[in-house]
């Protein structure tokens, strides 16, 4: 048979009620403590301590000496002709023979003048202009319209310088103002195979430099 433990010394019989009663007292002391201190007052705490003053210290920036300079190559040596490697030289006779008959130098080629042509003048304006026979309308119908201006659509209006001497007949033509695309030397052409009415001056045919102005239209 098992021994039975007695109740006197048996510690889990009083345990829950032990625990009951502890609880309650908690409870009743903190409700307690809320109830006559219900605020707390802090004291503030002030520290004077002394101050201390830090001198801060410029550091000098180190300056890096520079390099010294390489010293100078050593010049290269040359080896001088030993006197085994000369040859003697032969100096002829250096004196003068006063009775020897020299020959006259012949003369000197015969330069050829070369004549420069002078270009001739033309005047810029004068009583009666150079006119195209024909007037503008016939040098217009001279122009083949390039198939480059034509395919890339090129319009415009080019003015050629003609130089129209005495009788009528274009001497040169300068390009004033051109639009490219090959209209500017069909312009030229026409206006070089065109014959005028030579300008004059005080009743007299004369030189005359004149601009004229062509149009290309694509119709």
């Amino acid at each position: 048979m098992s021994l039975k433990k007695n109740p006197k010394f048996d510690l889990k019989l009083k345990y829950q009620r032990v625990l009951e009663i502890s609880i309650i007292l908690a409870l009743v002391i903190l409700i307690g403590a809320f109830k006559f201190f219900p605020t707390f007052q802090k004291d503030t705490v002030k520290l004077d301590g002394p101050q201390e003053l830090v001198n801060v210290e410029d550091v000098e920036v180190t300056k890096q000496e520079s390099a010294p300079p390489p010293p100078p190559k050593p010049p290269i040596p040359i080896e001088a002709p030993s006197d085994d490697v000369l040859e003697d030289i032969e100096i002829k006779d250096t004196e003068i023979d006063l009775t020897e008959q020299i020959s006259a130098p012949p003369p000197p080629p015969a330069q050829k003048e070369q004549e420069e042509e002078e270009e001739p003048a033309f005047f810029v304006a004068v009583e009666e202009m150079p006119d195209p026979i024909g007037g503008i309308a016939g040098i217009q119908s001279r122009i083949v319209y390039p198939e480059i201006a034509k395919r890339a659509g090129v319009q415009g209006r080019v003015f050629v310088k003609a130089f129209v001497d005495e009788s009528g007949n274009v001497q040169k033509v300068e390009l004033i103002k051109g639009i490219g695309a090959g209209c500017d030397e069909a312009a030229m052409d026409a206006v070089k195979q065109t014959k005028f009415k030579p300008g004059k001056q005080r009743g007299k045919a004369v030189r005359v430099q004149v601009s004229i102005p062509i149009l290309f239209r694509l119709q």
